[in-house]
């Protein structure tokens, strides 16, 4: 029966060529010094002896003490962990990356004179709209139905103002006067959020919408349908700041 051949396997589990040629070597030959699983691995000694260093450091080869060193195979189940462990590191990497992704956007916007438009679904589209803001460099000015986030996204948004606490990300937010509005703006996050009212004979918003940083953000709200949108446009920015600037000075404090 024909010995299997593991290297393929094994550098596609991130192992290098070198590296899968000696572990497969020291896996099959057993116990030996660096000397002979580099001539048996086919490599030069000095680059031998390096790849087996790197191996031990990884976890997949033991160094034995004796009088002359002696290497052998680790148990094939630590390829498994090593493989878990990478696979932790993309997913940690991968949310480093959804967070800076939308500065990184901008940048690249501001330099190469592009709009962008981005459009989300469901809750998960709402947190990742929410989030695009939580890197805004200035303060964010946001008109908001605070009575439908409380009744559609009310763990979102918990969220998101615990990662705004957290970041220092300062909010001007205003709302339609109503008594359920005033009642919960009486004790909501004043640290980090300084909300003003306007009265306006008008149904509720059911929506959010935030200006920062060259951009304008918009959530619609409702049972059956959640839509983000966030607009990277300056002249539209520049417009909806200076309107919602107006507004702010007219609007009456809580």
């Amino acid at each position: 029966m024909a010995v299997p051949m593991y290297e393929e396997l094994l550098t596609k589990s991130g192992l290098s060529n070198d590296q899968a040629k000696i572990y497969e070597t020291l896996l099959k030959g057993g116990v030996m010094p660096a000397s002979k699983a580099a001539l048996k691995a086919g490599l030069k000694r000095g680059l031998g002896y390096k790849v087996i260093e790197q191996l031990v450091s990884m976890g997949l080869v033991e160094k034995i003490d004796k009088k002359v060193a002696l290497f052998a195979a680790a148990h094939p189940s630590k390829i498994k962990e090593i493989l878990q462990r990478k696979t932790d590191d993309l997913k940690s990497i991968e949310s480093t990356l959804s967070g800076a992704l939308g500065p990184m956007v901008s940048d690249y916007n501001l330099t190469s004179g592009k709009p962008n438009v981005q459009f989300f679904e469901g809750e998960e589209g709402v947190r990742k709209v929410l989030e695009d803001s939580l890197y805004s460099k200035e303060i964010i000015r946001s008109y908001a139905d605070i009575i439908s986030i409380n009744k559609y996204i009310p763990k979102i948004n918990e969220w998101y103002v615990e990662q705004r606490e957290k970041k220092g990300v300062s909010k001007k937010a205003i709302l339609l006067d109503t008594p359920e509005a005033r009642s919960i703006l009486s004790s909501y996050h004043k640290t980090i959020t300084d909300s003003k009212i306007i009265k306006l004979d008008t149904p509720p918003f059911q929506s959010i919408m935030q200006i920062y940083d060259g951009k304008i953000s918009q959530i619609s709200l409702s049972k059956d349908q959640m839509i983000g949108i966030i607009i990277e446009d300056q002249a539209g920015y520049e417009m909806h700041k200076a309107l919602f600037d107006f507004i702010w000075s007219k609007a009456e404090n809580i």
